[in-house]
């Protein structure tokens, strides 16, 4: 009866599958929220320079991007 204690101690002890892969779902959820907020920030910067870009490209002048809004508009230097 020991022998079977024994044997069934070593091999949850050296059983490590389950915390593999509770680690690998961590490191995927870091590299989620860290991909969400890089997006969250530079989704408006790539926006806005892409929009001016487009501007410039058309001869329209330069994006003004409207406040507290997605919207904006091409405006002319004066």
């Amino acid at each position: 009866m020991l022998s079977l204690h024994t044997n069934l101690m070593i091999r949850l002890r050296s059983d490590e599958k389950g915390a593999t892969a509770v680690e690998y779902g961590i490191m995927v959820a870091l590299i989620a929220v860290v991909i969400i907020v890089a997006v969250t920030l530079l989704g408006t910067t790539l926006s806005d320079t892409f929009n001016n870009i487009q501007c410039n490209v058309a001869g329209k002048g330069n994006w003004v991007p409207a406040a507290g809004s997605t919207a904006g508009a091409c405006v002319k230097p004066a």
